[in-house]
């Protein structure tokens, strides 16, 4: 059974929902539409602030830093872009790596570099991501927990905010919790690209509010099966 968190009796909750600008050529970033989307939206006694993220190494992680210290918030969902998924992934762990496939957005590629010097390996997330996946599918949206962010830009957003939950002060205190999940393109994406599956903003901005009402609700995860269903 998973276990329902409490909230604090008084206390305004804060929701931040991260996603990126547009990149690789694309005129649009499913991350960041959803999360605009969700801006104001209010759950469970929570209220949701959206914010771009830029596609690019280290700048990513000062907006991130800018925003984390403006909203305070409790929970934070980092959202990313991946083309060909087929579902809502929520990410299980963020490696302590850079290894750019590409170049991002300001031109930089850094190869197996660590994203922080000298932090941990990897965390996990701290998202009751398997209680979430459940209630996405259940609402019929597709939805999986995935075992790699990958090592562009989404991993090492990724993991600065995990460190970050880890070891600021603030953000250990009030106990905020935070991962990230990909998301598919968006079906104006896949038209130029023959075969790559897509999913309607709409339903992916729905997946988004059943996530983030069970990631409010549930504090320890659900012990179920929660890979592709395919």
């Amino acid at each position: 059974m998973a276990t329902r968190s409490k909230t604090p009796e008084g206390e305004a909750l804060r929701v931040l929902v991260a996603g990126f600008e547009p990149f690789e050529n694309d005129p649009v970033n499913p991350a960041w539409e959803i999360a605009r989307s969700l801006d104001g939206w209010t759950c469970e006694g929570a209220t949701v602030r959206a914010l771009q993220l830029p596609c690019v190494f280290g700048r990513a992680i000062e907006r991130l830093d800018e925003a984390l210290a403006d909203v305070r918030p409790q929970l934070v969902l980092c959202l990313g872009a991946a083309g060909g998924r087929t579902e809502i992934s929520l990410e299980r762990a963020a490696l302590n790596i850079d290894d750019a496939r590409i170049p991002d957005n300001a031109g930089f590629q850094p190869i197996d570099t660590a994203v922080i010097e000298g932090g941990p390996a990897a965390y996990f997330s701290t998202l009751p991501i398997k209680a979430m996946v459940r209630d996405m599918r259940a609402a019929g949206l597709p939805a999986a927990v995935s075992n790699t962010a990958g090592t562009f830009v989404c991993n090492h957003i990724f993991y600065a905010l995990m460190h970050r939950l880890a070891t600021v002060p603030a953000l250990v205190q009030s106990k905020a919790r935070g991962g990230f999940l990909h998301v598919p393109y968006l079906p104006e994406q896949a038209a130029s690209k023959p075969g790559v599956a897509s999913m309607a903003l709409a339903a992916q901005v729905e997946a988004l509010r059943v996530a983030i009402r069970t990631a409010l609700a549930v504090r320890d995860d659900v012990r179920e099966t929660a890979g592709r269903l395919h």
